[in-house]
């Protein structure tokens, strides 16, 4: 027996979302039927509004709902380091530790020649427009990946290449975690960024 066709349709829609299988997407579809439907519609008027409302911030490519983010805006924060990311939530997790006091630049993605993203379908060549005789540091903070590594090693080339103070944010075995759990790259990653005690 077949849902009826409105019910149907919000289940297709909510499996569209990552991580969403086919009965998430059903116990979501009835929680909404069982909401009150003042919440509903609040639902539906935030969904209808919400990519018109959220842009990128014009300097670093974060998310905001102005012309500029609230880092960029923050006078207060280290506008000489900045760290490159691959996409908001990179930036959103980083703020959560509350240490780094520079400011971001996010590069939408990533290189990918599979894919057939190059670095001139990322936010790279801004972030050049950013960069001056007084910045002390680019810190390259993308993921572990195969794609991630790519990107940070083409973009630190450039960077050094420039007499740019470049970094790179160390990988290695995550708390908790065993190392013959662990694999190869990692491996390598946590050896080479050790630390003396």
């Amino acid at each position: 027996m077949n849902y009826p066709e409105s019910f149907e349709n919000l289940v297709n829609c909510f499996k569209r979302l990552p991580g969403i299988g086919t009965k998430s997407a059903e116990r979501m579809a009835y929680q909404i039927l069982e909401m009150d439907s003042k919440y509903v519609q609040e639902f539906g008027d935030v969904l209808k509004t919400f990519q018109d409302s959220i842009q990128y911030c014009k300097k670093c490519g974060h998310l905001c709902q102005g012309d500029y983010c609230d880092i960029c805006l923050d006078n207060s924060r280290d506008t000489k380091t900045i760290c490159v990311v691959e996409s908001p939530k990179d930036v959103y997790a980083m703020e959560k530790i509350k240490e780094y006091k520079g400011v971001y630049h996010v590069m939408h993605g990533t290189m990918s020649l599979l894919d057939g993203r190059t670095l001139e379908d990322l936010n790279i060549l801004t972030l050049f427009d950013r960069i001056d005789e007084t910045t002390k540091e680019v810190i390259i903070a993308t993921n572990p990946t195969r794609e991630g590594e790519t990107t940070a090693l083409y973009l630190a080339k450039l960077l050094v290449a420039k007499n740019i103070p470049t970094s790179r944010i160390a990988n290695g075995l995550p708390i908790g975690s065993n190392i013959d759990y662990a694999d190869e790259l990692t491996l390598l990653r946590s050896l080479e960024g050790r630390n003396k005690l």
